[in-house]
């Protein structure tokens, strides 16, 4: 049976090792010391808390479900409409994201210059979503 140390376990739920120690401390995550005195997490354990912690989540998180992973949250920058298509553009921190549209999405949207919105890019598609 594979198992897991702090670190290794921090890593893989992309949180600080402290954060792994302050829920094995609260009792949330079981762990046991190895032979030279390391905290470690079965990896049975570690599964099963990643798909609670991932359901705590979705519970508590007013964010759209998506499946795409890459978001970059924004304020739209600039709306250019033609007739039938649209370009969005949208700063977020650093990054500049241009999406093509159909304008119908634009309006349904709402989306004008100033609105938060969220850029999704998946492959080579830029997807926004209304914040």
């Amino acid at each position: 049976m594979r198992s897991y140390t702090i670190g290794q376990a921090a890593r893989l739920l992309s949180v600080s090792p402290d954060t792994v120690r302050r829920w094995a401390d609260a009792g949330r995550i079981p762990t046991r010391r190895d032979e030279t005195g390391k905290r470690i997490i079965e990896g049975p354990d570690l599964a099963a808390f990643s798909v609670s912690l991932a359901a705590e989540a979705n519970e508590s998180d007013d964010e759209p479900h998506t499946s795409a992973r890459n978001a970059f949250p924004g304020i739209i920058t600039a709306v250019k409409l033609g007739d039938v298509a649209a370009q969005v553009e949208i700063q977020a921190g650093p990054h500049r994201l241009v999406s093509l549209l159909t304008r119908e999405a634009v309006e349904e949207l709402g989306l004008t210059v100033g609105m938060e919105a969220v850029a999704r890019v998946k492959a080579t598609n830029v997807h926004i979503d209304r914040a």
